[in-house]
């Protein structure tokens, strides 16, 4: 069969075969980012200022003992908010909230747990984000699409079979629907005494989803 001419001729409609094309790898992460805070509160801001400072600063020289490299520690944040009570309807000053946050990079994914334990000794007070990532995501991106396209082509030919065709169906349009993304887990708080702390990195799900469609 003439395909150009089948596309082109005014009487003949072309006849689509459409498919989703699915794919979902797993692939073991290659660092953790994690967000470490230290927290203080004074009715002198002074006080809490200078609190938090020294603890932070004690914070970072653990992590670098424990060989993280200081390019992967970053201030993601810092905050000061007065706080207020009220009473009998009126807002009362109650005292400062200092707030102090690093953005760390671990590379070694196996001793987060000793990373988040030993930034709690050291004085931080909250383990506000982690989140396991792929160095290269877009390669294995790049896989999974691979393999959502061959799911795709499985799927054309399968129903090619059931109608006897006697040719492959051509492909005529493709289409990204989705992308897979790291797996993101939270935690509110942590408190001094909570060491020892068990973290499961598990397998990060890549996917990718094409819808395509064949002329035959």
């Amino acid at each position: 069969m003439d395909y150009q001419n089948l596309i082109q001729h005014p009487s003949h409609k072309p006849r689509i075969i459409s498919v989703v094309g699915n794919s979902k790898i797993e692939v073991k992460p290659d660092y953790a980012e994690l967000q470490i805070e230290v927290v203080t509160q004074s009715s002198d801001l002074s006080t809490a200022q200078r609190e938090n400072a020294q603890r932070m600063n004690q914070v970072i020289q653990a992590l670098l003992t424990l060989n993280i490299n200081r390019n992967d520690i970053q201030t993601a944040f810092f905050n000061v908010f007065p706080r207020y009570d009220f009473v009998e309807g009126k807002q009362v000053f109650r005292e400062y909230e200092v707030s102090n946050g690093l953005t760390v990079n671990v590379h070694d994914v196996n001793s987060v747990g000793i990373v988040i334990d030993t930034a709690i000794k050291n004085g931080a007070n909250r383990i506000s984000q982690l989140e396991f990532k792929l160095a290269n995501d877009s390669l294995h991106y790049q896989k999974a699409l691979q393999l959502a396209l061959q799911n795709a082509h499985e799927k054309a030919d399968a129903i090619a079979s059931s109608l006897r065709l006697t040719y492959k169906p051509l492909p005529v349009e493709i289409i990204e629907e989705t992308s897979g993304g790291p797996i993101l887990l939270r935690t509110v708080a942590v408190t001094q005494s909570s060491f020892e702390t068990p973290i499961e990195q598990g397998m990060i799900s890549v996917e990718a989803t094409l819808n395509v469609k064949y002329q035959f």
